[in-house]
């Protein structure tokens, strides 16, 4: 089974997220919104497929990466989270929440075995 397709995203926390991302706007060109920048491609093996990563600021107080104290959370792309999350669990990889299905498509978060959070994410079709 295919695991981690590609890096879905880097997300980190700062005293100014709103600071941070004018920053990276004026001085590394990033169009950068309120929840930060989304950088769209192409899939190498099927060009017709889109794809994307996303760069998020969160404020430093943000409760999103818990329990991690860390203070950043990577998220990866899957192909499929249902049957990841149950080898994760065979492997006793400390499962942090329920997997949840969205808009944008399906996440969970877990944490590697020094508490960094990671989330993963089944993306919907992206077309």
């Amino acid at each position: 089974m295919k695991k981690v397709t590609g890096l879905g995203g880097v997300f980190f926390k700062c005293d100014n997220p709103k600071g941070m991302n004018e920053w990276y706007a004026k001085n590394l060109g990033l169009a950068t919104s309120d929840w930060g920048v989304t950088f769209e491609w192409r899939q190498a093996d099927d060009p017709t497929k889109t794809g994307s990563t996303a760069w998020c600021t969160f404020p430093k107080d943000t409760k999103y990466f818990n329990p991690s104290d860390k203070p950043f959370m990577i998220n990866y792309r899957v192909d499929n989270i249902v049957a990841l999350v149950e080898e994760l669990k065979k492997d006793n990889v400390t499962i942090v929440d329920e997997i949840v299905d969205s808009e944008f498509g399906k996440f969970v978060h877990i944490l590697d075995p020094e508490g960094n959070a990671i989330e993963l994410w089944e993306p919907k079709d992206e077309g």
